[in-house]
């Protein structure tokens, strides 16, 4: 952010006395971080552009409801959630996995740096892929608790505001989110040395 950027709250007084283009500053300032979040929480790049889209939108329309009770970013993030699972309902498809997508295009994986061995790019993507395989296993709401505490480095509150549950299930739901993420991927790892 730049240092004479306005804040959030200002940029939003500023949408709802007629400036749209403050909402497009909001719009710039967390469209990354949201996809992002989306990302990891969707497992997939096009849902999750779908539903930032979307979660963009209804918080426009939405904009006089925010109260300032929590960051915006974590208002914004509630209604993605919501977009997301109503999506899901409508949908009800299986998303392609990253794995799967280049199974199909017969694309690999490229390690530009050519420091590199072959073996140590195959080992890290294998692993990647473990991972996500094995977060894409957990319940959504663990896996949510889990990325958004460990990919968008949201706190214990802001988390609790944004799935809207107290904060002890927060702390409760990250925990064993931990425990099973742990748990599987020891598993998957087992059953790839086999």
């Amino acid at each position: 952010m730049i240092v004479n950027a306005p804040t959030d709250q200002t940029l939003i007084d500023q949408c709802l006395a007629g400036r749209r283009d403050a909402f497009g500053q909001l719009v710039e300032r967390y469209q990354h971080r949201l996809f992002h979040g989306l990302l990891h929480a969707l497992g997939s790049a096009e849902d999750a552009q779908d539903v930032a889209q979307e979660a963009f939108i209804n918080a426009f329309t939405k904009l006089a409801s925010f109260k300032g009770e929590a960051a915006f970013y974590s208002w914004l993030f509630r209604i993605a959630l919501n977009a997301a699972v109503s999506a899901k309902r409508k949908n009800r498809r299986m998303t392609v996995s990253l794995e799967a997508r280049r199974e199909a295009s017969g694309l690999e994986p490229m390690d530009d740096n050519s420091s590199n061995e072959p073996s140590h790019a195959m080992h890290v993507s294998e692993r990647q892929r473990l991972v996500r395989q094995a977060l894409s296993e957990l319940s959504d709401e663990f896996r949510t608790a889990l990325v958004l505490k460990e990919m968008n480095g949201m706190s214990y509150e802001e988390i609790a505001a944004v799935v809207d549950v107290p904060l002890g299930t927060v702390r409760s739901r990250i925990h064993r989110a931990r425990l099973e993420l742990r748990a599987k991927l020891n598993i998957l790892l087992r059953a790839e040395e086999e």
